[in-house]
């Protein structure tokens, strides 16, 4: 099995003078009324954790009984409370796909079968045994940004098998489209990082049927989700913030096809049918690419870290147009130069 760096991550991309293209954070900072709120909170410090009422908004918001959901500091503890919790005969990870489910497995001691799904035909989901009885996969996917329909991850479903659906960016497609929330049978993950320009808070969630969610619970440290992330979850799961976040997908969607006609008019290849707030290119030197791009004031999130890809592939985050204008001038300048 080729060797990657399952624990890089668009961070790493990231310096000091660089416009960020490498973390696919939508928002530079939360918006007023999500600091306001938590700034609120900060008098209550002294107190320990209490997710309950966080609990019951997301429960509220996804039309869940609470016994469903289980609130985790960021998306990516729960990979590890599944890796944890679970003992899987014969674990999936479908790839290229973020790559924190793959390596909290094997920290934990499970061996991982990888299934690659191939870009020639849009990076479909590729064929999975039969006798997995766990399988992870993102929608969108992280870094193809491929949706895949939900048809097609109810598909996965089997008696004695849990999929586990990474919708960590989902929030910022129009409409949330493709879910399999409260699907039986399938796990669920949520991070209100993305959208709420909120990553250094940890704040996410996981929608599971009943016993996965308490043999989660079961493992999960005492406290890990902190007041203010409870907070967070409390404030962006009410109606007018899942309002203002569609219409942030939907701008977003905008903001992303320019990003693809300008890629496309400068000859670039775009991969597959991009649906989430990134994309992921293909073209020769793109290592070459990423640095001459970093000595140009710009950061790009490097493709070979993510099993089935290699260093002709890059990622692009979405931002806004006159962000992307710079980058595009930036990006046909290092192209054109020999």
């Amino acid at each position: 099995m080729a060797d990657y760096d399952l624990w890089h991550h668009g961070d790493r991309e990231v310096g000091e003078g660089l416009v960020d293209l490498a973390v696919n954070v939508r928002l530079p900072a939360p918006p007023a009324w999500l600091r306001a709120e938590l700034a609120a909170a900060l008098a209550d410090l002294a107190a320990y954790p209490d997710v309950t009422a966080a609990t019951a908004a997301v429960a509220a918001r996804h039309s869940l009984p609470e016994s469903q959901v289980l609130v985790t500091s960021g998306a990516a503890e729960a990979f590890t409370l599944l890796a944890t919790a679970l003992r899987p005969s014969h674990a999936v990870v479908v790839h290229p796909q973020f790559t924190e489910p793959e390596a909290a497995l094997r920290a934990a001691g499970h061996p991982v079968h990888r299934v690659l799904s191939s870009p020639d035909d849009g990076f479909r989901l590729g064929d999975v045994p039969e006798e997995a009885d766990l399988v992870f996969v993102g929608n969108p996917t992280n870094p193809t940004s491929v949706l895949h329909p939900a048809a097609d991850l109810i598909a996965l479903g089997r008696p004695g098998r849990l999929v586990v659906v990474d919708e960590a960016f989902l929030d910022a497609v129009p409409g949330e489209t493709e879910s399999v929330a409260g699907q039986p049978g399938f796990v669920v993950l949520r991070s209100l990082t993305k959208t709420w320009g909120i990553a250094g808070l940890r704040a996410g969630y996981v929608l599971a049927d009943e016993s996965v969610v308490d043999s989660l619970r079961a493992v999960q440290p005492p406290w890990s989700v902190s007041t203010l992330a409870a907070v967070a979850v409390v404030a962006c799961c009410r109606p007018a913030a899942l309002e203002e976040a569609e219409k942030l997908a939907v701008a977003a969607e905008a903001d992303r096809e320019y990003l693809v006609s300008g890629l496309a008019a400068m000859g670039v290849e775009v991969l597959g049918e991009p649906r989430g707030p990134f994309v992921l290119v293909r073209l020769p030197g793109a290592d070459s690419v990423r640095e001459r791009l970093r000595e140009n004031g710009f950061a790009v999130r490097r493709g070979d870290t993510f099993p089935g890809l290699d260093t002709r592939y890059l990622r692009i985050a979405v931002r806004d147009r006159e962000t992307v204008d710079r980058f595009l001038a930036a990006l046909a300048a290092v192209l054109q130069s020999p």
